[in-house]
């Protein structure tokens, strides 16, 4: 029999820190996960939180792992991480946090324009790219720093997103993964690199090129442990760290989604549908396509910002009764819920939830919000639970139709991840909403054995990544669509949901305009 082959897998979300061993097989060995607060705020619209926190939060998860093993730590081969999207770590000369990491949550922006030269200005408003260049200045962290803390920002000599902070950590290096780069920093996503020196994006941020770190393509090694990082964390010195990607894209991998034609669902803090393409695509205008982690390949991303987060959301305003009853009988309060969506038939009579809770999705505009369309004297708690998980799904078809409609291919293949894919009732409703066989992955840990493919490529442990996947990914459960739900949810979706946008626009810019937000 052959002997297994182990890898370490670290994958640092929004809500949690998990550390896993996978197999070469894909097979999750074992798994530590530390809850973690998202962000704390200071003010309005800030979200925020300490590196060292994510930091001591990896080791924690780590230390945790070792006992649950029955073999030796140094039959590891390699460890990669992967974490949360555009969360940006400023670092002084001493390598030092120079103040708290501004999260991907946080909504903090400038008023003021970048400095661009005249002819690039009229070129970028004659190609109508230039209210997406001021975006990018005026929600960048870098350009809020350098105007709002000064003094802060004279210090800073690294800018790393988080991926690059805890890649630092773990290696004592300045490297981070080609595939992680999220975020409002000067990457080139056509070219996958950091921007040329003549890119508009080096004068729409204040980021120096000094400032950056080296970038990586998946599959090759950012560092080693270093003696520090193995005495806090427990990984072994010397272990290689693979360079891998950010979870999204790691996502995408783990779930063997690689194609224009095969969809990857993310049900997590955000939900997000993602393709994979070798050609660089913009689902909408000027909306960069992310760098996947197959070196030269693009994940094309539709997004409903805050996701699944409004399930946790659900859990601390309506969820008093799952979680008594979770706390004693030990069971999560989100597996008490699928009670709620049994308790509703397909369609929540009527009742329509719009999931524009973040920024905005898809096509809407910065100014869209929530809203619940529907509401009689039918309608509990129960109603609300499943027409927000139906909401979600109605906006992720919405931005299927959009994917399909800008690559031209139509999907033929669905895979559900993220921890609301543990639901089968969300499962079944993804399948009824879609109209179309959905499928689920044997580990719902798609993020992290996206991460352990990439390491079993870089360890040589498989020669490829279209090998990898084919051994380290598996179908575990098909959800096939009713055809009685199908029917009432394409009337809903076509008739209610997809006219609400347009029909509230208006009230939401009045309410913009009345407080402010």
């Amino acid at each position: 029999m052959t002997k297994p082959t182990y890898f370490l897998a670290i994958d640092n979300g929004t809500q949690s820190v998990r550390a896993m061993i996978f197999d070469q097989f894909g097979a999750l060995i074992a798994k530590s996960k530390v809850d973690i607060e998202p962000y704390f705020s200071t003010q309005p619209g800030w979200a925020e939180q300490e590196a060292e926190y994510f930091w001591s939060s990896l080791c924690e998860a780590c230390q945790n792992l070792w006992p649950m093993l029955d073999f030796p730590v140094e039959d590891i081969r390699g460890v990669s991480i992967t974490t949360q999207r555009a969360t940006a770590v400023p670092m002084d000369a001493d390598h030092k946090p120079v103040r708290p990491a501004i999260t991907y949550m946080d909504q903090r922006q400038v008023d003021t324009k970048p400095q661009l030269g005249a002819v690039e200005s009229a070129l970028m408003t004659l190609i109508k790219a230039k209210s997406f260049v001021d975006q990018v200045h005026q929600q960048a962290e870098a350009s809020w720093m350098a105007q709002e803390e000064p003094e802060l920002w004279d210090k800073v000599d690294k800018f790393l997103l988080l991926s690059g902070y805890q890649t630092y950590r773990l290696t004592g290096q300045y490297t981070d993964a080609i595939a992680s780069q999220v975020g409002y920093v000067p990457f080139d996503f056509k070219e996958l690199g950091w921007a040329a020196a003549s890119d508009w994006k080096w004068r729409a941020v204040p980021i120096t090129a000094e400032m950056l770190p080296e970038l990586k393509p998946a599959g090759e090694i950012l560092g080693h442990i270093s003696p520090e990082a193995a005495e806090q964390s427990g990984i072994p010195a010397g272990l290689p760290v693979i360079s891998s990607g950010s979870d999204k894209a790691c996502e995408v991998l783990g779930t063997g989604c690689l194609d224009a034609e095969t969809g990857s669902l993310s049900y997590g803090t955000m939900a997000t549908l993602n393709i994979t393409s070798d050609k660089y695509l913009e689902a909408i205008a000027y909306h960069p396509a992310y760098p996947g982690v197959i070196p030269g390949s693009f994940n094309v991303e539709v997004m409903v910002e805050r996701g699944y987060w409004m399930v946790n959301w659900f859990k601390q305003q309506f969820g008093l009764r799952e979680q008594t009853m979770a706390d004693k009988t030990g069971v999560a309060p989100e597996v008490l819920f699928d009670d709620l969506l049994k308790a509703v038939p397909a369609g929540s009579m009527g009742l329509t939830l719009q999931p524009y809770w973040g920024t905005g999705t898809n096509s809407a505009g910065p100014e869209a919000k929530g809203a619940i369309l529907g509401f009689s004297d039918v309608h509990t708690r129960a109603h609300m639970y499943r027409a927000m998980i139906e909401g979600l799904t109605y906006a992720l078809r919405e931005g299927k139709e959009l994917l399909e409609k800008r690559s031209g291919k139509s999907l033929s293949r669905l895979v559900v991840s993220g921890g609301g894919s543990q639901s089968n009732q969300i499962m079944q409703i993804t399948a009824d909403v879609f109209g179309m066989p959905v499928e689920r992955p044997h580990t719902y840990e798609a993020s992290g054995l996206g991460a352990a493919i990439a390491t079993a490529v870089g360890t040589g442990t498989h020669p490829d990544f279209d090998t990898a996947v084919a051994l380290m990914t598996h179908v575990a459960d098909r959800f096939e669509p009713v055809p009685a739900n199908q029917k009432i949810y394409n009337d809903l979706y076509n008739k209610v949901y997809k006219r609400m946008y347009g029909q509230l626009k208006p009230s939401y810019e009045a309410i913009k305009s009345i407080i402010g937000v």
